[in-house]
C-alpha cells in the first residue's frame, strides 16, 4: 500500500476544498428555534436538551411582522450581568437581531469572507428565503484548518507587537496556500486587504495614545489603500491630525509605528511615504495647502505632485476619525476644479515607462525557442498603466470608488468607458497580478526579495501567451489615454 499524503499536504488540500466547496457541503447545523418571550432559564434548559450553544429566536417586530435573531452562550454571559434575574428576562431582550446570512449554494469562500469582514462566528444559512441552518466558526474551521478567521481573531486579541507579527506571518502563508490552490486573485486580494487593515488598526491601538487615535485619522495608501497589495512589498501610510490638536511625542509614536510595521514584514517606503515624514503627518489645514502645492506648486513640489496625489487618492481610513479623510477629499475636489492641465500631466504618468527592445519581441523570441534573459517589469509594463490610467479617469470624473475594479465599474455605469474595454482591462489586471504573485512567491522561496521583474524564460507557456494578450490590452489603453488626455499638448 502506498503511503498517503503527509502532514505538509493537509493545509494545501484543505485550501483546495475552498475552490469547489459550497456552504451546504460544510456541516450546517439544523435550526433550533425558541420564541422571543421565553425566559432565559427555560431557553438554557432547551439548549441543554438539544446539546446546542445557540438558538434562533422568533419574535414579533415593531411593525407587526416577524423578525429572527440569535441567542448564544456569549449573550447568556452578558445577560447574567444584568440586574433582572434570568427567570424574569425574556430572550428577546438579550438576543441579537442583526443576523448575517449566506445562501446554501454560495461558495464556501463567501462564508469565510463574511465571517472575516463582519466579525461574526455564525452565519444563518438560507435556501432561497427559507432558513436551513446555522454555519458556525468551528464547523468552518473543520473544513479549512488554516483559514483567515483564525488570523482575524489572533489580530483582534493581540496585546503585543510580537503577537501581531505572528498573525502577519500567517497572512503570508495564507496567500501562498490560497494562490497555489487556484483561488481567484481578486478574492485573495480582498481577504488580505481586510486582514492587513485590521493589523494596522490593532498596531495603532497598541502604540498610539487613545487621545491621539480620537483626534486623528490613520491612512493606508497606494496599493494597500486600493486593496490590491497581496504580498508585503512596502508601506504607504499617513496621518491626518485634527486642527488645533497637539500632542508632544507624536514624532516618536510615528517612528515606533513605522518601525513596528517593518518588524511585521512591511519594508520602508523607498519614497518615504510614511508617518515619520512630516509631510505625511500633519493637521488637516496644512494638508490642504500641501495638496494645493501638488497641483499648482512650482519646482520640486510640482515635480512630485502627481505621484503624491496618486498615492493619496487611494487612501483609506484605517483607524481614528474617518471624517478627517472625508474633509480632505472634499477639499481636494475644490482644489482640482478647473485644473484640466494638471489632470493631463497627472494621467501622463501612465505612459512614462518604456521597455527597451519591446515586450512583444522578447516574449515572441522565447515562444520561438530563443532565450532573452532581460527581465520584464510587470508593474511598469502592465499593472501601473492600468491602475494609474483608471485612477486618472476616476479623478477626472469624480469617481470615488476604492479599488481599480470598482472604479472600472463606476466609469462604465457613468458612461465614461466602454463596457468591453473595462472588462478587458480588468481581466488583464487580474492576469498580471496573478503572474506577479506567482513569481514573487517563487522569489521568496529562493530567499530573494519579492520584486516586479520576471525573466521571460521563467514564464511557462500557459503564462506567456495570456501575458502577451494582457500587455497588448495595456498598450491599447495607453494609446486611449494619450488621445483622451491629449498628451501631445503637454
Amino acid at each position: 500500500m502506498s503511503p498517503g499524503p503527509g502532514p505538509a499536504a493537509e493545509p494545501q488540500r484543505e485550501m483546495l476544498s475552498l475552490v469547489t466547496a459550497r456552504v451546504r457541503d460544510a456541516y450546517v447545523r439544523k435550526p433550533f428555534y425558541v420564541e422571543g418571550a421565553t425566559h432565559l432559564v427555560e431557553v438554557c434548559r432547551q439548549l441543554a436538551a438539544h446539546r446546542s450553544n445557540h438558538a434562533l429566536v422568533r419574535d414579533r417586530a415593531a411593525d407587526g411582522g416577524e423578525r429572527l435573531g440569535i441567542f448564544t452562550t456569549t449573550d447568556l454571559r452578558d445577560a447574567l450581568l444584568r440586574e433582572v434575574p434570568p427567570a424574569q428576562l425574556a430572550v428577546r431582550d438579550v438576543a441579537r437581531f442583526d443576523l448575517v446570512s449566506v445562501e446554501a449554494d454560495a461558495e464556501l469562500f463567501e462564508a469565510l469572507w463574511l465571517m472575516v469582514s463582519r466579525r461574526v462566528h455564525r452565519l444563518v444559512v438560507k435556501d432561497g428565503g427559507a432558513v436551513v441552518g446555522v454555519l458556525g466558526q468551528l464547523d468552518l474551521v473543520s473544513f479549512v484548518a488554516n483559514h483567515s478567521h483564525i488570523i482575524g481573531v489572533q489580530v483582534d486579541e493581540a496585546e503585543t507587537v510580537a503577537e501581531l507579527k505572528a498573525a502577519a506571518a500567517r497572512v503570508d502563508e495564507m496567500v501562498r496556500l490560497l494562490h497555489g490552490s487556484g483561488i481567484r486573485i481578486e478574492r485573495v486580494a480582498r481577504l488580505v486587504s481586510e486582514l492587513n487593515t485590521r493589523i494596522f488598526a490593532r498596531l495603532w491601538a497598541l502604540l498610539a495614545p487613545a487621545e491621539l487615535v480620537a483626534h486623528s485619522c490613520l491612512l493606508a495608501m497606494g496599493s494597500e489603500g486600493r486593496g490590491e497589495q497581496i504580498l508585503k512589498t512596502d508601506q504607504d501610510n499617513a496621518l491626518i491630525v485634527r486642527d488645533g490638536f497637539e500632542m508632544p511625542g507624536l514624532a516618536e509614536v510615528a517612528r515606533r509605528f513605522n518601525a513596528a510595521l517593518v518588524e511585521l514584514g512591511w519594508p520602508p517606503c523607498p519614497g518615504d511615504i510614511m508617518l515619520t515624514n512630516p509631510r505625511w503627518c500633519q493637521p488637516l489645514t496644512t494638508l490642504r495647502e500641501t495638496m494645493r502645492g501638488w497641483i499648482y506648486g512650482q519646482g520640486p513640489e510640482a515635480k512630485d505632485g502627481p505621484m503624491h496625489l496618486a498615492i493619496f487618492f487611494d487612501a483609506v481610513a484605517v483607524a481614528g476619525d474617518a471624517t478627517l479623510l472625508d474633509e480632505a477629499r472634499a477639499q481636494l475636489d475644490r482644489i482640482l476644479s478647473g485644473a484640466d492641465t494638471f489632470l493631463a500631466r497627472f494621467a501622463a504618468a501612465a505612459d512614462q515607462f518604456q521597455e527597451p527592445g519591446g515586450w512583444f519581441t522578447r516574449l515572441t523570441s522565447v515562444l520561438g525557442g530563443g532565450r532573452d534573459e532581460q527581465p520584464l517589469d510587470l508593474k511598469k509594463l502592465g499593472t501601473f498603466p492600468i491602475v494609474h490610467g483608471v485612477r486618472a479617469l476616476s479623478l477626472q470624473y469624480g469617481v470615488r470608488a476604492q479599488s481599480t475594479a470598482e472604479r472600472l465599474r463606476a466609469l462604465v455605469a457613468a458612461g465614461r468607458l466602454e463596457e468591453a474595454q473595462a472588462r478587458d482591462l480588468l481581466e488583464a489586471l487580474r492576469l498580471l497580478m496573478g503572474v506577479r504573485v506567482t513569481h514573487q512567491l517563487a522569489q521568496r522561496a529562493r530567499g530573494e526579495a519579492a520584486g516586479n521583474e520576471v525573466r521571460p524564460s521563467d514564464l511557462s507557456t500557459l503564462e506567456r501567451e495570456p501575458l502577451r494578450d494582457a500587455l497588448a490590452i495595456v498598450k491599447r489603453f495607453r494609446l486611449f489615454l494619450r488621445q483622451h488626455f491629449r498628451f501631445d499638448t503637454l
